[in-house]
């Protein structure tokens, strides 16, 4: 089994988080508007919200 970090997929989440990594919320807020209708979702009574974090659209393509 390979060790997770040693994966290119680590690797690149790895190089856009060193990419963002000064990014400010009030920045992302200010470029996005619609942060948080973007980056949450509702599961029943249950709100996740990620628009509090320092994740992008980018972020989550890298994840998916």
């Amino acid at each position: 089994m390979s060790v997770p970090s040693n994966l290119p997929v680590w690797q690149e989440l790895q190089a856009h988080h060193d990419a963002i990594a000064n990014l400010h919320l009030r920045d992302l807020f200010a470029a996005d508007p619609g942060r948080f209708t973007t980056f949450s979702r509702r599961f029943g009574d249950l709100l996740v919200d990620f628009s509090k974090h320092r994740i992008t659209g980018e972020t989550l393509g890298l994840l998916t």
